[in-house]
Order: C-alpha cells, then structure tokens, then sequence
C-alpha cells in the first residue's frame, strides 16, 4: 500500500469556495496543470519541486494537501488494519505529535474522535490535542506537529498529508493585527481578481492606494506581489521535515529570482486608528516593503493619492479597500454617510483610478455613487462577501454596464516565478 517509490503526488490546493479559478490560474503561472476544479480548492499532479514551489508562491491557497492512501474503512477494525499498512514515517518526523482533521459522510464510522485515535494509534506517534492557531497567535516552535486530513465517504477512508504545516494564510510578517482583520488570502485572491499587478508599459506607474487598510494586510500583499516576493518571505513547510525532502532542489526554488526591472510601485495606505497605523508599519518591516508604503493617520475624507498628475494609458492605478460592514465592527456612525463621503473622495480626488471595494450588502455600497460590477463572490468568516470593481474614475462608460465573472489572469503576470 505504501507508495514511497512515488515521483508525483496527488495534491489538492485548498481555497475559500469562489476563489477557485484564481488559484487555478496561480497554479497555471507555475505550470502545475490541474487536474479538475472542486468546491473549495483544484486538485492536480505535482512533481516533487512543483509541490515546494506551490507553498511557496501561491497566494490564494490555504494549504496544499497531499493524497497518501485510500482504503476501506467499514469497521474500526478494517480502519486500523489498512492504517497499519501506511509509511507512517515518511509523513511525520522524529518526535513530532499528529492531528487528524476528521469528516464523516455516509459511512458507518462517525465518531471523529475515536477514528482520529485510532489512526494516531496506527501512526505511533503522539495525538496532539491543538488545533491551527488564530491570525494574531505566535508558532509554537516546541510542540512540532505533522497535520493530516481525513476524509470518510461511503465507508472509504482517503488520508492526505497537509504539506504547508502551519495554514498559508499564516503570514510571517503578520504579527499585529487590527479590529476585524482582513485574511491574507482573501486579499490576495481580491487583487488576483483585479488582475493586479497588471503590466504596464516601460515608461507607467504602478500605483495602490487603501483608504480603511487596518492592519496593512492589503497594502503589504500588493507590495510583494509587485515586486514579485513570496506571500511569506522567510517561512518554514511540513514538507521540510519528511523522510524525502530534498533540500537541493528545494534551495533550487527558493534561488528563483523574480524581480524584474518594473516600475516601483507607490503604495499609499491610511486608517483612522493610530494603533492600526502602527501595525502596518511593523507589519510591512517584517515583510520587507516598508520602504514601498507611505502610512498615515488619517480618516477617508481626508485621503490622497500619491502626488504626481492622475494615471494616464500608460498607468495602473488602483484602490482596493476593504471598508467597514455592518455587524463587522462598532463604526461609531452612520456605515452610510461613510460610504457616501468615500464614493464623494474617489470621485474628486482619484480621476482615472479604479475601485475595489469589499462588500457584504450591495445597497450599502451603492451610497458611494459609483458604478459598481461583481468580480469576486466567496466568503470571509463565514459572512459572504462580494468584490465590487469600477471602471477609470471620472470615464464615461461605453454600452450597458456587464456583470464581470470572478476569475484572475490565465497567465503569468509580472513579478510571477518562472514555471518549475
């Protein structure tokens, strides 16, 4: 049953439901072809490279999961005795404890527990009694932990290793976070969405600009996606500490040179709380691009662009922001007169930028007075969320308004690694 004599693996790349096409297309970047698209992540065949390159480079994805077995698993009998087959060691390191995310469908065995310890049992290692930490939580580098998914369907069993470890959206560079945070995959997936960043021409700027940015999660990943960085510079994988790591060809993805001679972006953030000022700041130090953004304490009304003449053809401009929804935090007014003054500065100070802007109620956006079509649907703790795109600030539309597909570039952008 061991497949230790494995050159590719099944993997599944997880994702939040409605971000799928861009993960796809982030996969594509890195020539990994996928092998069909499901609710909530694409599944494809990695090379063992393509699999260190994944957790590297995608932004979108919350793991990268690899199939280990499929088996019967009936009776809790039939359960222990296919798990006993299983290569064990080659999944967990030496010391490490295991987890088992468990689900259960139409199968006799239901009790997640009693099957997450008897897989343990089978494993020889210890179950560990944590789950994945919260945003804002510090790794425990003491307690080393190999995570595994389980997956019960009409009495079959398939057991996949999770690869990433810690969850992707875990960014190193994210220690402080402000009220409400924005996940680090969601923003990636709104950028993706707007196509950011979109080539320019030798002579363009590349520009950003987010009014509410809190904690700086946006502003910082549309730093690195720029200037073609890693989501998380510097982080360690599960992968790292199985039996078949191969530290050579993994110094091989990480050597990957993306930088390219593009424009500097200018990258301008600003929130009202001087505390989320100061977690951008440090935020954007730890990631490596404070020199890339220009924070500020200041209220929307009083928000600017970069200094210099409005976008021209050459140029891309774009503000994407995540302003606040109603029953996400205490506004301290009213969320409509806020939108209004927000539509009122994008219109007279941002001429020929574009807006995007994340929603939960689409009659509450529509107080800005701006022109607003649907490019990303997909969920943000739980709440369903909607991106909403505008064309160039200030320019007359040409024929009806159309509902644009959620779905990012089928090809590499600027700043993507090389395929691997």
């Amino acid at each position: 049953m061991s497949r230790t004599d494995r050159t590719d693996f099944d993997t599944l790349a997880v994702c939040a439901p409605g971000v799928e096409p861009l993960l796809d297309a982030e996969l594509a970047a890195l020539g990994i072809r996928r092998r069909r698209v499901v609710r909530g992540g694409v599944e494809a065949v990695m090379r063992q490279r393509q699999l260190y390159a994944a957790n590297l480079w995608l932004r979108t994805a919350t793991r990268v999961l690899v199939r280990v077995e499929t088996f019967g698993a009936g009776t809790f009998h039939e359960l222990e005795r296919n798990a006993a087959l299983i290569d064990w060691q080659r999944w967990i390191p030496a010391g490490a404890a295991v987890s088992f995310r468990v689900t259960s469908h139409r199968s006799r065995l239901d009790h997640t527990v009693a099957i997450a310890e008897r897989l343990a049992a089978a494993s020889g290692a210890e179950l560990a009694t944590t789950g994945d930490r919260r945003d804002d939580e510090s790794p425990d580098d003491s307690a080393p932990v190999a995570r595994f998914v389980v997956r019960l369907d009409r009495n079959q069993c398939t057991l996949s290793a999770d690869s990433s470890g810690e969850p992707l959206h875990h960014r190193g560079w994210r220690r402080q976070v402000a009220k409400a945070p924005l996940r680090p995959t969601l923003a990636a997936a709104m950028l993706a969405a707007v196509g950011w960043p979109t080539n320019p021409s030798p002579a363009g700027r590349v520009m950003f600009a987010d009014p509410f940015c809190g904690s700086g999660t946006l502003a910082i990943e549309a730093a690195l996606a720029a200037t073609g960085q890693p989501p998380s510079p510097g982080r360690t994988f599960a992968f790292m500490d199985w039996a078949d790591f191969a530290a050579g060809t993994w110094a091989s993805v990480t050597a990957v040179s993306s930088l390219d001679d593009g424009p500097v972006p200018l990258i301008v953030a600003a929130d009202r709380d001087a505390g989320a000022v100061a977690a951008t700041v440090a935020n954007a130090g730890r990631a490596g691009v404070a020199e890339l953004l220009s924070v500020t304490c200041a209220s929307v009304s009083a928000f600017a662009p970069p200094p210099g003449p409005p976008p021209g053809p050459d140029d891309v401009a774009w503000v994407v922001t995540n302003p606040p929804w109603g029953g996400r935090l205490d506004s301290g007014g009213d969320l409509r007169d806020l939108y209004a003054t927000f539509g009122q500065v994008m219109r007279e100070r941002f001429t020929r930028w574009r807006v995007a802007m994340l929603v939960t109620d689409r009659h509450l956006a529509a107080h800005t007075g701006l022109g607003l079509d649907h490019a990303l649907v997909t969920t943000s703790g739980g709440i369903g969320v909607q991106l909403l795109v505008t064309g160039p600030i200030g320019e007359k539309r040409d024929g009806p308004r159309r509902r644009r597909a959620p779905g990012g570039p089928t090809r590499p952008r600027r700043g993507s690694p090389k395929p691997t």
